[in-house]
Formats: structure tokens, C-alpha cells, sequence
């Protein structure tokens, strides 16, 4: 089923504005901290910095699988229908895996997270302007957290990503 043009554009609309508010969130979080702060990796887990860094190589893969610059999404079978995202997202678990090459490196500086991240944004922005009505609805991804989502869908997903890692940089930072 085709929407009409400014369904498809209110839906961009609203992706890129959920998106880019979750993600000036973070940036601004690392913003106000302090480097020692940011930098922080208490028990061992990911630094506020390490989680930004990770949040913006997860943002640059699902930028490249929207616009398409990175292979991936495959055409979405016949007949498909989306679940609600909520659906989707209460299956998550709460601990994952990190695939190796999403995982940040060792020591990450504030100021590079916050670069990154900066530049993963403006990646994914110019992914969701580019996005067609056709590729959005009848292309997607399958992945074992989420099942098979519409290209639609992966931009709610990078949304939700950055929120969820939000909560633990505010967590290792106090703030």
C-alpha cells in the first residue's frame, strides 16, 4: 500500500526530529560533563565518552543502511506489515551482545564522542531526507534483536539506541 506523499513526509519529519532531539541530548550531556567525568569507566563498564562513540558507529551503520551506502537492506516480502515499534522495542533485552566492530575502543576522549556523534547526526539527517517513500516502506533489515523492520522502522530503532545509551551516560556521569 503506497501512502501519499505527505504521509511519507510527515513520517520522515517525524524520524529525523525524534532522532535529532535524542541525539543533541546526548551530545549535550557530554557537552556539560567534564572530561574526567566523561572519560570515567566505572567497574569496568563503558565510559560516558565510550558510549557516545559506540552510539555514533551504530548511527553511521544505520544511516548507510537507509540511504543505502552500506548494503543491507533487502526488499521487504510481499505483503508485509509493520508491528508497532513499542512491540518491537519491549523485546529488546536489556543486556546485548556488542558485535566487535560497534565496540569502542579503549579510550575514548569526550571531545571525540562529541564529534562523532555530531557527525553520525548529520549522516543520518541526509539519510532521512533521501529517503523515498518505496525504499522506506518496501525495504528493510533483519536482525535477531528486532526481527525483520522496515527501513522506517530502523529510524525509530536508531532513536530508541541513542535514548536507551543516553540513561547509562547519565548514569557513569551523575548528571
Amino acid at each position: 500500500m503506497n501512502q501519499k506523499p505527505s504521509e511519507h513526509l510527515a513520517r520522515v519529519g517525524r524520524l529525523r526530529q525524534a532522532f535529532a532531539g535524542a541525539n543533541e541530548r546526548l551530545v549535550a550531556r557530554l557537552r556539560r560533563a567534564t572530561d574526567a567525568a566523561a572519560e570515567r569507566a566505572p567497574d569496568g563498564r563503558w565510559s560516558a565518552a565510550r558510549i557516545g562513540w559506540h552510539v555514533a558507529a551504530v548511527t553511521n551503520r544505520f544511516a548507510g543502511l537507509i540511504s543505502g551506502d552500506i548494503a543491507g537492506a533487502h526488499p521487504l516480502p510481499e505483503g508485509y506489515r509493520e508491528r508497532p515499534w513499542a512491540e518491537i522495542a519491549a523485546a529488546i533485552p536489556e543486556r546485548i551482545e556488542t558485535p566487535a566492530a560497534l565496540v569502542p575502543p579503549a579510550i575514548v576522549r569526550r571531545a571525540d564522542a562529541v564529534s562523532a556523534l555530531e557527525a553520525s547526526g548529520m549522516r543520518m539527517a541526509r539519510a532521512f531526507d533521501a529517503l523515498t517513500e518505496p525504499r522506506g516502506r518496501g525495504f528493510g533489515i533483519t536482525n535477531k534483536l528486532v526481527g525483520t523492520i522496515s527501513l522506517y522502522q530502523l529510524g525509530d530503532w536508531a532513536t530508541a539506541h541513542i535514548i536507551r545509551h543516553n540513561k547509562q551516560a547519565k548514569e557513569r556521569i551523575g548528571q
